[in-house]
């Protein structure tokens, strides 16, 4: 079984965000980066595949120069090759345009399972995976918690509200975005790094970035206020207001 993985590069969890002077973006001069942790757990999922089931699991990346590390780590912890797709203009794609790359890229591969992360941990969308799937023209399950091969296919478990789970029997090819803690990560050992030096990296060029549906207008850090207000009538009165602005106001309830 041919797994692909999407992964993606984004700043440090603890790395200091500055909003860029246009306010379009952070700041990224003098940042660390590291594997999205969600893609780390889909990367995890086509590992732990691999090894009950044989195969092979190639980690795909997209950005500049730097995303090289990160799918040099991915190697280092058991992942067979890797493609990186060469773009500098991120920032200038939609979630269309990112997923139109990553199928531009992938359409060859002929793969039987695409993994990727539920979210990015930068964006926070949660789209780019079912998007995909959509210009691949392949099933889709989101929130997955547990995967198993099946005689006939995948039976996967997805994750609803309130400790709810499904169980789902799909068909292959087909395409998961993995929910994060589903599985324990593992670390690269001294071996796998240095057998990730020889495995392959291929290199490919992004398709054009088409026009963008979706664009984003400003970042910036989240307003500090204070308000207070004094609420009068009985004790019972006063309950019930305070509930209402707990529930509808600061949305807490």
């Amino acid at each position: 079984m041919k797994i692909l993985v999407a992964i993606k590069q984004v700043p440090e969890r603890d790395a200091q965000i500055r909003v860029a002077a246009d306010g379009k973006w952070i700041d990224e001069d003098d940042l660390s980066y590291t594997i999205n942790e969600p893609d780390a757990y889909a990367l995890e999922e086509a590992l732990q595949l691999k090894e009950k089931n044989g195969g092979e699991v190639v980690v795909v990346c997209a950005g500049p120069e730097r995303v090289t590390s990160t799918l040099r780590e991915a190697l280092a912890k058991g992942a067979d090759r890797a493609i990186h797709i060469e773009a500098d203009d991120l920032g200038e794609r939609d979630t269309l345009g990112i997923a139109q790359m990553l199928a531009d890229a992938m359409k060859g591969e002929a793969a039987d399972l695409i993994l990727t992360g539920l979210q990015s941990d930068d964006l926070g969308l949660g789209q780019t995976g079912v998007v995909l799937a959509e210009l691949l023209g392949i099933p889709h399950a989101t929130i997955i918690m547990q995967v198993e091969k099946t005689d006939s296919g995948l039976r996967v478990k997805r994750e609803l509200e309130d400790g709810w789970f499904q169980h789902v029997e799909m068909p292959l090819p087909a395409l998961l975005t993995i929910q994060s803690g589903g599985n324990k990560l593992r670390y690269a050992t001294l071996m796998g790094i240095k057998k990730a030096k020889t495995k392959e990296t291929a290199t490919v060029t992004a398709s054009a970035a088409g026009a963008k549906a979706v664009s984003l207008e400003k970042v910036y850090l989240p307003e500090k206020q204070k308000k207070t207000e004094m609420l009068t009538g009985t004790p019972a009165e006063i309950a019930t207001q305070l509930v209402e602005k707990l529930k509808f106001e600061v949305r807490v309830l």
